[in-house]
Formats: structure tokens, sequence, C-alpha cells
């Protein structure tokens, strides 16, 4: 083959994609006769491509193989351009994706600097333009008692008892979830992370402090899965750390399955998305319920909210999200793996670009549920250092600098300008050691053969009788030649990035390694390779490739079972043999399998990128390597194994510092870092007081109280909102009646002495308890006296009209119109049953004045959603006479949070000022500000360009770079542009009335057209019924919401289902919504 022609050709192409001449001759080299053909496809497929190509090298072998020089010759040709091209075509994609990089960075810098920039620094001394230090940590000595339903931590002491009164939702949405027996590696879904959160529900439900832990996720009932993932709830644990303590009715750990998704089908995490909403509203339905049971049982009948929703991944983060905007509590994001990372990965390896990555893993869609959980989450916990640099920083909403910027304000009450960034903690992941069994712990503890952990913490042993070889020994042993040689353990699925083929490789190469040691490959459970998915079976298929191709049957065991129960065992095993555990992934997020293997006595080699790191500096059981290594890998390994007393300081090392990730101790750290949020539960139904430590909040939260208060008397039908009650003696009597908190507060004190014969207001006095006692909130009061809220509340369904069509100028078109009168139709045949929403993008004005053009009463509704969801009103009843529309104060405290409000619209002034193009010229503007539709909670943009406009996905990027958060839309058929709180919109909205009257969602009936505004889509998915209107919107937003890059309105709802019904014109929706019963 020396003397072939297409040797030249091919070493030229080399020479073309950018390879060295060095590399040319080393080719040459390595092609010199038929017996080197296997090594020339390696090195050619391997080194010019830069990855393994499997049908590349089959090809490779059968053209080698053809029989006649000239055949064989041509096919060698055509192979080596075709090779050429492909390395051609991955430095194209290396190019593009370096450009997309650097262009990112520098969008990322200068975000951080205009936010920096627009925050001015003239209210900061010098010494604090220099110095940020961070905030201070909680004082040693001081447990963290989360005590009341509904309000924040209080300090305790240490011989305080703290009560045991709160309740925690965590969410992990995909995989196989269930407390016993879970099948790890069945899947890529079904990994570490549902080990993890099990096991922290469990651990969390066993403090003190906690009575309930709910773990919310998928109701599975797929005949192929086991019938327990499609049980409704199964209890994970009842009991508690504390033997004094007893347990309620409803107290302990639960998994609770929500069914969201087709009903009988399991489907992977990236077929997912467009369910979100579904199990968001079904999820909502149970907190809400169980909200109730546990005031019953704990808090004299107050409702009990969640202390914080906490979503595990970014499918759970953006569940989490909607939760907690619709309950208003905080939210908290472990990301376990982020979307960003891997799709740097996918772009690096270069066999994928941008389209089709985005097609397999729905890549954008999972990063723009991280970057939406980072607008929502007060906290979020990592599990090491290294994530919080190298990873989140990553994304537009977080960056380090700006973040420790705005918390050094925010502690100083210095204004950040309605900037925000979520606080990032350490807290690596907790492990039960109750079933521990350290093999041979002669060299730990005297004249004890083995010894058991009695205690979760890890920090107690007592010595064990001998027992019998569990039977996965045998399975494993039986593939060895000499089973008494140390034993080499790697347990993970067979995944690329576990980079298990490197492994193998530096195992096979190094013959003193081979000749020490045999080496045990736990990779999940397999009954078929053939019915793996695809990536899992191709490095399965490798592994068995390397196996034979060094020989190493007698050397290397990779049995295809084992129950999860089991791990432990085979832990012990390696021990015994005075073996090592490796973990040689690309890149380890955390690494758990490291911790276990610690407890269990087993010294570690680790992957130097990510989590090891910090566990090898807590632990210092081990020995990093670069994963890409080989040598090293072999070098590694073969330093442990060879030298006794190296293994004998690692492994007691391991032992003696194993109690630090305990869960225990991850507990009481993750419950004192909640503690430091902000509580902020629905205030209509909480009376409890708010987090003392958070000063400048405590009059406003005082006063949320009374508020609260004075709202319950006027449902309840008391006189307080008469004009004859409003006297402060009046006011406090009925306080005291309905158990007001902090009687001896400033306010209170103004107000007594206004009672014992003042009649001036005290500086003391909070203006909306002057508005209250003096006749000022007259009007807001009386709304909901005289508003159509008790109609509302008896509803048995709910027409929700959000039908966005519009003619070119913006205006309602006739369509609407007929929407509506068709709707009131099928509304009236219910007789008092079914009531009606209208939800708009009009402002409240506008909405009244369509609505009039067409002769319809506004009282025909009961209540109105309008710009966008930024405001809620309720008519009057319509008894009095009077047509005034009553805004809902409630829910405008309710969406308030993090929003910009001045400093945005500052921002974005910013943003939409055009940029100087060719000739030092300024483009013409998009966009300009519409005052006419500003209010409190909207800011209102005329856009004048639609084709040069800034598409919504963009503008949200713009501002999170700049830590600001909110909703973008744009509006009436490309006319408008609204931005409006985080908390807000038409979709949220809709939760709100769940959350505020107990109108459920799976009860409404929402009507839209085939298109609308840009939030048209969030309409479409969820547990109420949508009934789409064919022909009723002929031109929408769509094409201002994302980029063409970006991912699809499938991955939000779905294009059908069970809850979506289609009508063929408008006189056909009431056929349509029967379709549902």
């Amino acid at each position: 083959m020396a003397g072939n022609e297409w040797i030249g050709g091919y070493l030229d192409a080399i020479l073309d994609s950018g390879a060295g001449r060095d590399d040319g001759q080393l080719a040459a080299k390595k092609i010199g006769a038929d017996k080197e053909a296997l090594t020339a496809a390696k090195y050619f497929v391997n080194e010019v491509t830069g990855y393994d190509d499997a049908a590349l090298y089959r090809t490779w072998i059968k053209a080698s193989a053809t029989k006649y020089p000239q055949e064989r010759g041509n096919r060698m040709e055509y192979l080596c351009w075709r090779i050429w091209h492909i390395a051609r075509q991955k430095k194209k994609l290396e190019w593009e994706d370096a450009q997309n990089m650097a262009r990112r960075h520098l969008e990322l810098q200068r975000g951080a600097k205009e936010a920096m920039d627009e925050m001015s620094c003239e209210d900061l001394s010098e010494g604090e333009k220099e110095n940020r230090p961070e905030l201070a940590p909680i004082a040693e000595g001081t447990e963290i008692s989360i005590g009341k339903p509904g309000g924040a931590a209080e300090a305790t002491s240490p011989g305080q008892k703290p009560a045991k009164k709160l309740y925690i939702v965590l969410i992990s949405l995909h995989g196989l979830v269930r407390g016993d027996n879970m099948e790890l590696g069945r899947d890529s879904d079904t990994g570490g992370q549902v080990k993890y959160v099990v096991e922290l529900a469990r651990a969390l439900a066993l403090m003190p402090e906690v009575y309930r832990v709910d773990l919310l996720t998928r109701q599975i009932c797929d005949p192929s899965v086991d019938y327990e993932y499609g049980e409704p709830t199964e209890m994970l644990t009842a009991g508690s750390y504390d033997e004094d303590s007893e347990a309620g009715e409803s107290s302990g750990a639960y998994i609770v399955r929500i069914p969201c998704g087709p009903r009988e089908k399991y489907i992977r995490k990236e077929l997912l998305w467009p369910y979100i909403q579904e199990f968001v509203d079904g999820a909502l339905a149970h907190i809400l319920n169980m909200a109730q049971v546990l005031g019953e049982q704990i808090a004299c009948g107050e409702s009990v909210w969640p202390h914080v929703i906490h979503g595990h991944y970014a499918d759970a983060g953006d569940s989490a999200c909607l939760l907690s905007g619709a309950l208003n509590v905080p939210m908290v994001l472990t990301g376990h793996s982020l979307g960003r990372n891997k799709l740097e990965q996918l772009l690096t390896q270069g066999r994928e670009n941008h389209g089709k990555i985005n097609a397999t893993y729905r890549i954008m869609r999972r990063i723009e549920a991280e970057e939406l959980s980072l607008d929502t989450a007060e906290l979020v916990i990592t599990s090491t250092r290294q994530e919080i640099e190298e990873q989140w920083g990553l994304y537009d909403g977080f960056n380090v600098k700006t973040e420790r910027a705005l918390r050094l304000r925010a502690r100083r009450g210095i204004s950040c300008h309605g900037r925000y960034m979520p606080r990032m903690v350490v807290i690596p992941p907790g492990m039960d050691f109750s079933n521990v069994i350290v093999q041979d712990a002669g060299d730990v503890v005297d004249d004890v053969d083995s010894l058991a952990f009695t205690n979760s913490d890890g920090t107690i042993t007592t010595p064990v009788s001998p027992r019998a070889d569990p039977s996965i020994w045998s399975e494993i042993l039986r593939f060895f030649t000499n089973p008494h040689k140390p034993m080499i353990l790697a347990l993970a699925r067979p995944d690329p990035k576990k980079n298990i083929t490197s492994l193998l490789q530096a195992f096979g190469e190094t013959r003193a390694l081979r000749d020490l040691a045999n080496l045990t490959l736990i990779m999940g459970n397999r009954d078929d390779i053939d019915n793996m998915s695809g990536g899992n079976a191709d490095v399965l298929v490798q592994i068995l490739k390397l196996i034979d191709k060094y020989d190493l049957y007698g050397q290397v065991a990779y049995p295809k079972h084992h129950k999860q129960f089991e791990v432990p065992e085979i832990y012990r095993l390696a021990a015994k043999t005075k073996g090592v555990f490796i973990n040689p992934a690309l890149v380890e997020p955390f690494g758990l399998t490291l911790i276990e293997a610690a407890a269990h006595g087993l010294p570690m080699v680790a992957t130097k990128n990510g989590g090891p790191v910090d566990i090898q500096k807590a632990l210092s059981n081990g020995i990093l390597v670069d994963p890409h290594n080989p040598k090293e890998i072999s070098d590694a390994l073969l330093k442990l194994v060879a030298d006794r007393n190296l293994w004998t300081e690692c492994r007691r090392n391991g032992l003696k510092n194993i109690h630090l990730y305990s869960w225990p101790e991850h507990c009481r750290t993750y419950l004192s870092k909640i503690a430091q949020c902000r509580m902020r539960h629905p205030q209509w139904q909480n009376d409890n007081f708010v987090d003392d430590n958070n000063d400048a909040e405590s009059q406003g939260d005082s006063l949320r109280d009374i508020r609260d208060i004075s709202l319950r008397l006027s449902l309840d039908g008391d006189k307080l909102t008469s004009a004859s009650s409003r006297s402060p003696a009046e006011f406090l009597k009925a306080i005291e009646r309905y158990g007001g908190k902090d009687s001896n507060s400033d306010s209170m004190k103004a107000l007594r002495s206004m009672k014992s014969g003042g009649t001036k207001f005290d500086d003391r006095v909070p203006d909306a308890i002057k508005r209250s006692v003096s006749g000022m909130g007259e009007k807001n009061n009386g709304m909901y006296h005289n508003s159509k809220i008790a109609t509302l509340r008896r509803r048995k369904r709910l027409v929700v009209i959000a039908v966005d069509s519009y003619d070119s100028s913006g205006n309602p078109n006739d369509m609407a119109l007929k929407v509506i009168k068709s709707a009131m139709k099928t509304a009236r045949n219910e007789a008092r049953t079914t009531g009606l929403i209208l939800s708009t993008a009009l402002t409240v004005t506008e909405a009244v004045n369509m609505l009039s053009s067409g002769g319809i009463s506004v009282h025909e509704f009961d209540c109105l959603i309008v710009s966008s969801g930024s405001e809620l009103y309720y008519p009057s009843s319509g008894e009095d006479g009077g047509s005034d529309l009553h805004v809902d104060a409630d829910y405008a405290t309710h969406i308030d949070y993090r929003w910009g409000g001045e400093g945005l619209r500052k921002t974005l002034a910013t943003i939409f000022t055009p940029e100087q193009v060719d000739g030092g010229r300024k483009a013409e503007r998009t966009v300009a500000e519409d005052e006419e539709g500003f209010n409190s909670h909207c800011l209102a943009y005329k856009v004048l360009r639609p084709q040069q406009a800034l598409t919504v996905d963009e503008v949200r990027r713009r501002l999170r770079q700049r830590g600001l958060r909110c909703h973008v839309m744009y509006s009436r058929n490309e006319t408008k542009m609204h931005v409006i709180p985080l908390l807000a919109s038409r979709s949220q909205a809709l939760r709100y009335l769940f959350v505020r009257w107990g109108l459920d969602v799976a009860s409404m009936f929402v009507i839209v057209g085939e298109t609308g505004d840009t939030d048209h889509e969030e309409l479409l998915s969820g547990t109420h019924k949508t009934v789409v209107v064919k022909g009723a919107v002929t031109s929408g937003c769509d094409k201002l919401l994302r980029g063409s890059s970006n991912y699809a309105r499938g991955d939000v709802a779905p294009a059908e289902g069970p809850y979506i019904s289609t009508a063929e014109n408008v006189d056909d929706i009431g056929a349509a919504m029967k379709k549902f019963s």
C-alpha cells in the first residue's frame, strides 16, 4: 500500500486541513503494510477528525480489505477526501464556536460594566468602592429555628428546642423516582440525582424544625415500568432525629406524583418540556390542599405555606419558578448539571452543529429554563465552587462580581436600582452512613475485623461479626482468573462523558497495573445491548472491543445486573481486596460515588475537573488526574495499588473526615441558608410576622398584618369598611379580635394614643393605617364589598377570553367582539355557574371602550386581566348602579417582587437607543415610550419598526446581563411592547385567582387564536381546557419572540392533547368546549 497514489493526495489534504508536516510524515510511516491497516485507520480517524467515528472506521477496514489493488486505491482515495472534508467541517465549526464564545464573552462583560456604571458609586464611600467583603456569616453558637408556619426564621438559643412547623417542597421531575430499590442506571434520566433528592427528602424530614417534606415528581403509569411509579403518594419516613419529637398525622417525607404529559408513557426528559405547566397546575392544587391540612394540624387553621420550593435540574427549576410566582414563596435551585456547559462540550467535540444538538437535547429550551430559574431563585445551591465560577458564570443571569456588589449595596441599604442576582452557596451532598460496614477495619480500630457506622453522622462505629459473602461478590469474582488481586472499581453508566474507555485504555496499556490488579466496571443494568440508547450502546461496544484488543479476559469484570442495595456490598468487596475506586469522568459536577467509596474505606483516583477537587481537599484520600491522559490515570492507580503505606494513609484520612458529608450536616447547613431567604408568603392569608433580620422591611411587614385583618373583616361581612367604623378604637378592637401581632409596636402605640383622645396622626403611623382609619382607603376597601368577588368564588367554571385579534394599527377588530359574544352566549347557557374573564394586552380603559363599542357591559365579566397581566380589575356588582372597576391591590403587591421600576425604565432607554452605523450616523429608533399605556407595573412602548425590533429573548438577555428581571412581551399585532414584572403574566394571573379565590385552574376554559401576542404560547399549556379558534387571529407577534436558532413552540406547549380542542370558527366555540365533557 505504501506506493499507492492516494498517499500523496492524502498528506496534502492533511496539510490543507491544518495538520503539521510532522503529522504527515508520521502518517506515511504508519501506512507501511497491510498488517498496519488497523493502526492507520485509528490514526486517520482519531487524529485527523478528532473523534472516533465508528462508521468511518468500518468503511476504512472494508476498503483496506478490497482484493484488487486498483479498486482498493480508488476507494482509499475517496475515503481520504471524505476524512479531509470532515476535518475541514470540524475546523469550521470550531471557528464559528470560538467566534460565538468571544462575542458572548464581550456581551457579558459589557452588560456587567453597564450595570455597575448605572449603579452610581456616588452613594458609596471610597473604602466601600475598593473593598467589597462578603456578607457576614451567621454567628457560631446560634441555631436557626424556622419556627412559624408562613413566617421567617428566628434565632434561638442553643438550649431552646425549635418548633417543628416547617413545610418544604422539593421537585425532581424526570426519571423513575421511588424510595426503595431505585433503578439507578436504568437510563440516563435515572441516576445520581434521583438518589440525591430521595435521601435529601428523608434527611430533611428527620430534622427537628421540619414538619413535612413533599418530593414532587411525575406520575408514570407505563406498563413497561414498575406499578409503584404510578402510585399517587409514597411515604419515605415519618420519624425524626429527635426522639422526643411527636410526629403529627401528616408529618414526614412523601413522594407525591403529579400526572402530566402522556398518561401511559414513560418519556425521556428532553420530551417533557411541553408539559411543564400541566405539572405546575397539578402541583399547585396539591400544595394548596396541603397548606390547609397542615394549617388545621399545627397552625390553628391558618394555612401553612411552603417555606421554600426547591427545584432540581432545569425542568424542575422551570416548574419551581411558576409555583413560586403563583404562591409568592421563595424558590431555591440546584442545577445538578447545566445546559450551557453541556452545549460548550458538545460544540468542542465538533461532531454536530448547533442545530443538531438543539434538536437532540432541546438544549436551548433547557438553557432558557435555567435562565428563568436564575430570574426567580433567591438561593442557588451548588456542590462545588467550580460550579459557581466556571458553569453558572456562563449564564446571562449571573455574574460573580455584580452579585457581590449588589449584595453589598443591599446590606448597606443602598439602592440597587431594581437589579438582583441570586445568592450562590456551596453545600456538598450528604450521605447516610447508618448502613455502611467498613471491611477489614483493623487498621482503623485495633483488634476489629469489620465495623459499622451506627448513626447517620458517621461519627459512631460499632464492631460487627463476620457475615456470609453476598451473592453479588460471586457474580463479580467469576470474571477473574485471580480474584485475590486488588480491585480497581469504577461505577458509572456507559456514557461518553464518563470516560470509561480511557480508563480501559490506561489499564490495558500498562502491563504492571494488569499484573497487580483486576478491573471491575459497574455500568448500570442491561438485558440486550441492541435495546440500549444509542450513546450508551456505542460506549459499551467500544469497551468490549478494547477488552478484546488488549486481551483482558480474566482481568475485567462487567456484570449485566445489580440491585441498588448491592452497591454497598460492591464497595466492601473492593475494600476487602485492598482496591481503589476511580472516577475518570471528563467533568464531574460533584462525585457522590467518591463519598460513598471513602465511607467504605476505599482510596480514590478522580478527575481534576469539577467536584472531586473539593472532595479531595476535605478528605485527602486519593489522587487527582487529567482524564484526557491515560498514562496519568494508570500511574495514579499503580501508585496506590503498589504503595501499601500510601493506600493505608488515604484510607484512614477518608474514614476520619467522612462525617463532613453526612446528611445531618448537610441539612443543618441547608436550613441555615434557607432561613435567610426573604419570606413573602400570600399576604392575604398570613398574619405571621416576618424575619426580624429584615429591618428595612419590618415596618411594611407589620403593616401587612393590619391590612390583612382589614381585608378578612370585609370579606366576612364586618362593618369595619363603613364610614362609621373607621375610628382608631374600632380599628384596634378589630385587630385584637382577629389576633393582631406585635401589640407594642410603634404603630399600635400611636393608634392607642389616638384612641385616648388624640386627633392627629403620629409620624409612627404608616400611611396605609391612616387611609384605613380616616376613610382615605374607602374605595379600595369597598372593592371587596361591592365587587363581584362573592359571585366569582361561587363559579363552577370560568371562560377566559384571550383572543389577540387586532387590526394593523393595533386596535381590536370585529373578530375580537364576535369571539366575546360567542363566549358570552355559551356562558349564559350554563346559568349562574359559569363566569367570564377577559384577558388582554389592552389597558383597562381601552378594554372598557372596546366592550362598549360592541354594546357589551363590563358587568358581564367577573374579572378583567389587562395590560398583559400587569393589572387585575373586578367590576362592581351592579346592584348599586355603579360602574366602577376595582383594582386588585393584593395582586399589585403580589407581582411587585423584583420589579425594576424606574431603574428598569432607564436601562431600557439605553438598550433601545440606536447605535451608530457606518458613516457615524445613528440608526432609526425601533420603539418609543407609550406613556398612555404605563401603569405602576407596566412599561409600555410603541413599536415603530417591527422588522428591525429586537426579539423578546434578545431584550431579556440584555436585561439579565444587567441584573434586571422581568417579562417582555410584544402585543397587538406587533404595534406595542409591554415590560412587566417577573411574576406577572396572563397565565400566571389565572393561577393567582386559583390561590387567591379558590378558582381551580382545571375548571377554566381558555379561548385563544392560532397565534397572538408573544405570551400566547404560555396560555396553551396547563390543566385548563384550551379552545383554539381557527381564523380568529390572522397575524400575531411570533416573529418577535425568538431567533431561528432558539427553541420552538413545541417545546413550550403540546400541539394536541386531552386539554386542547379546536373550534373551526367562532360559532363553534360552544361545541368545542363540550368536547371536554
